[in-house]
């Protein structure tokens, strides 16, 4: 839980530009927010995270200078209170459950609605587990069962034919 009245303080981690200009000016534009630093790299976002003690990291999976799942792995050493809501396109998937599997407490894709990522950071400030509605299925095998998962070179819709077969529907 945010640990002090006023605004949810951020921090904002992608190397691109534009991305982190793009989500400023959106928190800029919702009440309730305070961007208190921004990094262009994994390491960078670790400093700035120890360094401003922020309630939410948004953090880019894919970055230069230690990648987005080093990066949570660290500051969820560094920061417990932190919550990390990384920011993802819709093709990491593997990158994602790595990132749930190394302490991030949700995902928001890039081109999400801003509701959807104000409600992203919101959820997770508050210790909620938030995925976006588009990518669900991508993790789904992940969040039911965090240690082990069935045939994991499957894709998502291999598993859905398997577990419809396994429901004794047919296979076509």
């Amino acid at each position: 839980m945010p640990h002090h009245d006023g605004p949810l303080r951020v921090v904002l981690a992608d190397d691109h530009p534009v991305v982190r200009s793009g989500l400023r000016a959106l928190l800029d534009s919702l009440r309730g927010y305070e961007v208190v630093a921004e990094a262009a790299s994994g390491d960078a976002a670790v400093v700035a995270v120890v360094e401003h003690r922020p309630d939410v990291v948004l953090l880019d999976v894919k970055m230069p200078g230690g990648d987005g799942i080093d990066a949570t792995r660290r500051i969820r050493s560094a920061a417990p209170e932190t919550a990390i809501l990384i920011l993802t396109m819709f093709d990491d998937r593997e990158t994602v459950r790595a990132a749930m599997r190394a302490g991030a407490l949700g995902y928001v894709l890039k081109g999400a609605e801003q509701s959807d990522i104000d409600r992203a950071i919101r959820a997770v400030a508050a210790g909620e587990a938030i995925f976006g509605a588009e990518v669900v299925q991508a993790v789904v095998d992940f969040s039911t069962s965090p240690s082990y998962t069935p045939f994991p070179d499957l894709t998502v819709r291999e598993r859905e034919v398997l577990d419809l077969m396994a429901a004794g529907h047919r296979n076509h």
